[in-house]
């Protein structure tokens, strides 16, 4: 398998020093009730991402080098998108970042209006698409056009800008995933078969099927009106070219509407199992994962909500957290596993065909995992995967992740309204 080539792009060790005169006099117009300050980082043609800055009281003191703040995401053509000139804006392109005194909100029902401090700015360069490792920036610079009247800056911010090479394998489902498509992976205009998956409905577990021990029981007392409207028993199984079965997603626990409500709500959320075969016992599987999925009430849209654990081997629930997202349920959206973007961002995503005990496995570097992008209910979905080059060690890892992909997009459908009909010419009924 052929990567393509991305980099990234880390903004972090952000930290924000005031002059010891200019805080003395209230020059600066940053406060203890400000703090911590935050920021803005701006990179033309992305997403505006915000992160808060810490204030440096010490004249010796550094951020954490090794924290990160965000981090941005380029492909080939992005980099020559920021080196080109345009008709609306100028051939540089840079990435800004704009500190603030504090976020701008409502406090005790009083707005609160953040006020800037200052902007860094970075030029873009060729070096961007060298695809090598690169350290833009390190350390303390001025920002902010007032100075004291010794010509000293009243504010110095600390940060941290480097570009690494992060190769990542992309592929897509050629087909709704209910249709059992194949999966090829794509290298510009080629295409490549890799996997195909078959997907299959059954109401009930077969005692022969090896994941029976997995399965939810049927709660007793369960009338057939309930029982019609739950939506169980889906499973997508993977396979390589030569036919062997190399992961699988089960819905494990039913899809099923809350009590006074038509929808898959938090406090009952519908959950698949992704598991990968036992390499010691054929025809046996071990857990890989769990995603759990539900629908969020938002005004006029609504969204399901993917959250997903890692679990150790034996472990049904529970688990380490690694990614909870909002997918428009109208729309679409992009599921994602970034370490750098999540709360236990320290927590490294093993190899799946690891043995499953975090604690013997060496620490993997942290950012991007995975992102799968789906549509949105009752449109045609092919979803689009992409997987960081560093978590494959072999086709069998890249295909655990097609099946957390497949259990993600059948997720939107698992969550529809229970009330309402599919449209004619679309996705299949799965009700």
């Amino acid at each position: 398998m052929d990567p393509q080539a991305f980099v990234r792009l880390s903004i972090g060790s952000l930290g924000l020093r005031i002059t010891a005169s200019a805080a003395k006099a209230g020059q600066s117009g940053i406060h203890a009730s400000s703090s911590p300050c935050s920021c803005e980082i701006r990179l033309r043609g992305f997403p505006v991402q915000t992160a808060s800055v810490p204030l440096i009281s010490s004249a010796e003191a550094t951020p954490d080098p090794h924290s990160i703040a965000t981090s941005f995401y380029l492909e080939e053509s992005d980099v020559r998108a920021l080196l080109a000139p345009g008709c609306f804006h100028p051939s540089n392109a840079y990435l800004e970042i704009a500190v603030f005194t504090g976020w701008q909100g409502f406090h005790c029902g009083v707005s609160s209006k953040k006020q800037q401090i200052g902007t860094f700015k970075l030029q873009v360069s060729p070096q961007w698409g060298e695809g090598k490792s690169l350290l833009l920036h390190h350390g303390w610079t001025r920002i902010g056009k007032n100075k004291q009247a010794d010509g000293k800056p009243r504010a110095e911010l600390h940060l941290r800008v480097k570009l690494d090479p992060d190769p990542r394998y992309v592929f897509q489902f050629e087909d709704e995933t209910t249709l059992s498509p194949q999966i090829v992976q794509l290298r510009g205009a080629v295409k490549q078969p890799i996997f195909s998956c078959k997907f299959s409905r059954d109401r009930r577990a077969s005692q022969l099927d090896p994941m029976s021990n997995y399965w939810s029981s049927t709660r007793n007392g369960m009338d057939e009106e309930a029982e019609r409207r739950e939506r169980k028993g889906w499973k997508v199984m993977i396979y390589d070219l030569s036919g062997s079965a190399v992961a699988a997603a089960f819905m494990a626990t039913p899809f099923v509407p809350s009590t006074g409500c038509d929808r898959v709500a938090r406090s009952n959320p519908g959950a698949w199992l992704i598991v990968r075969p036992d390499a010691c016992m054929p025809e046996s599987w071990q857990p890989w994962g769990k995603l759990e999925a539900w629908r969020e009430r938002g005004g006029i849209r609504d969204s399901i909500c993917c959250r997903f654990h890692l679990l150790s081997e034996g472990q049904e629930g529970g688990g380490l957290l690694v990614s909870e997202k909002l997918i428009s349920a109208d729309k679409g959206g992009v599921f994602v596993i970034d370490t750098d973007r999540q709360t236990p961002s320290a927590t490294p995503v093993p190899s799946p065909r690891s043995s499953g005990d975090f604690a013997s496995l060496a620490p993997i570097v942290g950012g991007f995992v995975m992102n799968c992008r789906v549509q949105g209910e009752g449109k045609s979905s092919k979803p689009l995967v992409q997987l960081a080059m560093r978590h494959v060690t072999c086709v069998e890892d890249a295909a655990i992740f097609m099946a957390l992909a497949a259990a993600v997009d059948l997720s939107v459908e698992a969550c529809r309204p229970f009330r309402r009909k599919s449209k004619r010419g679309t996705r299949h009924h799965l009700q």
